[in-house]
């Protein structure tokens, strides 16, 4: 069995017999068409999304990249001091849990 759809287009008012768009104006009225176009839309924007993500580059990164070479040492620096200080910090963690744990 066969089912009919009659749909009225919410663009002219015109009611459409088994169509995904509007007869007299082309709006498209299919639910499903409409779903998908949505779902369409919103995976392109994830990925323009995770892309803007994957490729923001930090204050650091663009210093070490910097044409001046005063700009790129001062970055190495940074850097160097930024890992110095990670360091000192998972010591100290490891040293309290040592000292905690008895």
């Amino acid at each position: 069995m066969s089912t009919t759809s009659h749909i009225k287009c919410p663009n002219c008012g015109v009611f459409n017999t088994n169509k995904t768009h509007c007869e007299s104006c082309g709006f498209l009225i299919s639910h499903q068409e409409k779903e998908t176009a949505r779902a369409k839309t919103v995976q392109e924007e994830e990925l323009v999304s995770a892309v803007e993500k994957i490729e923001k580059v930090n204050f650091i990164k663009k210093l070490k990249r910097h044409p001046f070479f005063l700009v790129r040492f001062f970055g190495w620096i940074l850097n160097s001091v930024w890992i110095v200080l990670n360091i000192i910090g998972a010591f100290i963690a490891w040293f309290v849990a040592m000292v905690a744990a008895g």
